[in-house]
């Protein structure tokens, strides 16, 4: 019989998996969690930068990350979080202009007053507006394009939308769209104030302090154990076979790998129970690093619109967590299938220091103290219009099997504060069933 001392396992140690570990754990049950790479944290975990230990992939916490500052707490270290004063800049016709704030909206170049009042109205009843479901119907093109009008759009966001979803661009869904526009509008403290936080000693510091909790509750967190198979007979749940040929007994489990990934582990299931992550599509990322002598710029995040360079737009991370040197985050989201996506890491560096210097012309090779080019083929799911409706409950049609990764909680994007939020709420219907089956 399933009680709360069976096993449960945990596919995936990112935030997500982690965060739905530790819950479960705490609720009395045994925890294996299986982590197909070699350390904890998922796209927040860390590696040695040229000695600085940093995220592969940027994060940032805004004030509304209610979930993670309730988790820090709940590990000691509500002190760890560092709010910072942060700007964004807009690199167009030619020049580095100030950017997200209503005094650098009527200062920016190419748009006449109407234009500006209509972008401002917009962006500001974003971060008021609360009812998402019509927006999930449209596409963000005909979002923006029915409130700003098609000459601010293709100025504006056809650049930014373009080249980061290339063909997929006027696929992706308003709600989408506004979710990202409502939480970064909403992390301020004035309209004229961003305010974004980081983890002291970056996003390892809480993934680190999730699986030290985790073990200490007798939990087991096992790397370099990728899961091949989800094992199924039946419809009953059996386990999980992993690819050196190891197989796991166990009643419960709880998925938290990309769904491209999912889908390969369902290989043996009935095509029903795989065709809902098999609809779900991803695109990839190549993610430049740049350590460097001297700053960029004195913004966080700078928006690119410029024919010259195909980025959207860098991240300066070193603005917002102090780390010694200027650290540049340049990523290159694409489909897979985008010819650009198999060039070797020289081309992306080549075209990483292009932005950069297209931004701030004084920066030249010598300034280059370290790079690094990271690649994930499955970083983002590519949230269509009519989204909402193709996401399956995260409790599959067989009993003891949840599946879930970072698009079930849409329209939000992937956050670790969402990622610990719905992991949750898997942990506890996982109580749920075990109480369930144990009073039957």
């Amino acid at each position: 019989m399933n009680d709360a001392r069976s096993p449960l396992i945990v596919i995936g140690a990112g935030p997500m998996g982690l965060a739905a570990a530790y819950y479960a754990a705490k609720a009395g049950r045994r925890v294996t969690v299986l982590e197909a790479g070699d350390r904890v944290g998922g796209m927040a975990a860390h590696f040695d930068f040229d000695g600085l230990s940093i995220e592969r992939f940027y994060h940032f916490c805004c004030l509304s990350d209610l979930d993670t500052l309730s988790l820090l707490d709940e590990l000691g270290m509500g002190d760890a979080m560092n709010w910072r004063r942060t700007t964004m800049g807009y690199f167009a016709d030619g020049g580095l202009h100030d950017w997200g704030d209503p005094v650098s909206l009527l200062k920016f170049p190419g748009m006449n007053l109407f234009e500006k009042i209509r972008y401002g109205v917009q962006a500001f009843y974003s971060t008021k507006r609360n009812d998402w479901a019509r927006l999930d119907q449209i596409s963000a093109r005909d979002w923006f394009i029915g409130w700003c009008g098609r000459s601010v759009y293709d100025r504006m966001w056809r650049p930014l939308m373009e080249l980061k979803f290339y063909e997929l661009a006027d696929e992706i869904s308003a709600a989408w769209m506004w979710q990202r526009i409502k939480r970064l509008g909403n992390s301020r403290k004035s309209l004229f104030e961003e305010r974004l936080g980081y983890i002291e000693g970056g996003s390892e510091a809480l993934m680190k302090a999730i699986a030290a909790a985790i073990r200490s509750m007798g939990g087991d967190i096992r790397l370099n154990a990728p899961v091949k198979r989800i094992l199924i007979e039946e419809d009953v749940l059996q386990g999980v076979a992993l690819a050196d040929g190891e197989t796991i007994v166990a009643q419960d489990v709880i998925s938290t790998a990309p769904t491209p990934v999912v889908v390969e582990m369902l290989a043996d299931a009935p095509e029903s129970l795989s065709a809902p992550y098999r609809a779900i599509r991803n695109i990839g990322v190549v993610c430049v690093m740049l350590k460097l002598k001297r700053q960029v710029s004195p913004h966080f995040w700078v928006n690119i619109a410029d024919p010259s360079v195909e980025i959207p737009g860098i991240v300066e991370f070193s603005n917002l967590r102090p780390v010694g040197k200027t650290v540049v985050y340049v990523p290159f989201y694409m489909p897979q299938t985008n010819p650009k996506f198999g060039r070797d890491d020289e081309a992306f560096l080549d075209e990483a220091m292009r932005a950069v210097q297209l931004v701030n012309p004084s920066i030249s090779d010598d300034d280059i103290l370290a790079t690094h080019v990271g690649r994930l083929r499955h970083a983002q799911p590519i949230c269509e219009v009519g989204f909402a409706d193709m996401i399956p409950p995260a409790q599959t049609p067989v009993r003891g099997l949840q599946i879930a990764d970072t698009c079930f909680y849409y329209p939000e994007d992937r956050g670790v504060s969402e990622s610990i939020k719905f992991a949750r709420g898997m942990a506890e219907a996982a109580a749920d069933t075990t109480d369930a089956t144990r009073s039957a």
